[in-house]
């Protein structure tokens, strides 16, 4: 029970850490800013400190099968973290900030080609928007997007060579996927295909649909502005995590269909062999 609390307790400290990055490393963030940051950051700890604490996850999925939402905290702190160094070089330069800000300008630049999801990014900016505004979103949405691609990468190669998620021994179907309800109707395997191609398919149209949706938006409402660093680093953060980590949970979903047809497949063997045997 210790061991599960200061472990539940560890990843909250994480996560509250990650949501303050900006309004700690950024100079002058306004008191109201860091007193609503503050705020986020303890609800944030609190509620992953209850969803590990617990016997079963409400709320989390994937909790008993890591490193899944290692890499996916992995990635966002990257994201979090490297947009906000790069940030705070533009007012305290410093070399580790400037080679930062070097490599998403080279990055940014290489996947800045028509139609592509970095291109729709710096479209979505208004007309009057500034030249260094400009650069600075491309380099952050470059960054961001590589950053998102690594770590798809790396889970499809701990699918696909590491055995994930049996690994590390069994797999508890129900416990790590506490949002799909086994009793909704028709046959299991095909709703987590369903469910897999869905998660895939948004989570690849994300980074294309987002800029298109803002940009039609801005002839309604205030056009979003990317020339605060704050709103900069969540709103390109936001925008390149989210899509990854949505394919990323279709590709577990999928993994997981795989390991019930497979088990299916070897209850069916046996029970073609031996007639007294009863399939679950």
């Amino acid at each position: 029970m210790f061991v599960r609390m200061s472990g539940a307790a560890m990843r909250g400290l994480l996560v509250a850490l990650v949501t303050a990055i900006p309004a700690l490393l950024l100079p002058e963030v306004a008191a109201d800013h860091s007193q609503i940051v503050v705020l986020v950051a303890l609800l944030a700890a609190f509620l992953t400190f209850v969803e590990y604490n617990s016997n079963a996850p409400s709320i989390v999925e994937f909790r008993d099968a890591p490193p899944f939402n290692r890499l996916r905290f992995i990635a966002l702190f990257l994201t979090v973290f490297v947009l906000t160094v790069i940030a705070k070089g533009k007012t305290e330069p410093s070399d580790f900030a400037a080679g930062l800000a070097s490599l998403g300008t080279i990055i940014g630049h290489s996947i800045d080609f028509p139609y592509s999801p970095v291109r729709l990014v710096v479209l979505m900016l208004p007309q009057d928007v500034s030249l260094d505004a400009i650069h600075d979103v491309r380099t952050a949405a470059g960054l961001s997007y590589i950053i998102s691609l690594v770590t798809m990468a790396v889970f499809v190669l701990l699918v696909r060579i590491g055995g994930w998620p049996v690994r590390n021994g069994s797999f508890n179907v129900w416990v790590n996927l506490p949002l799909f309800d086994p009793t909704a109707g028709g046959d299991v395997l095909q709703r987590l295909r369903r469910d897999s191609r869905f998660n895939i398919a948004l989570g690849f149209l994300l980074p294309f649909i987002i800029p298109a949706v803002v940009k039609a938006m801005s002839d309604l409402i205030d056009p979003i502005t990317l020339e605060n660093p704050q709103t900069m680093i969540w709103t390109i953060t936001a925008w390149a995590f989210l899509p990854a980590s949505m394919i990323m949970r279709g590709i577990a979903m999928n993994r997981v269909a795989d390991l019930i047809e497979e088990k299916r497949r070897r209850a069916y063997a046996i029970a073609a062999e031996d007639p007294d045997f009863q399939t679950a």
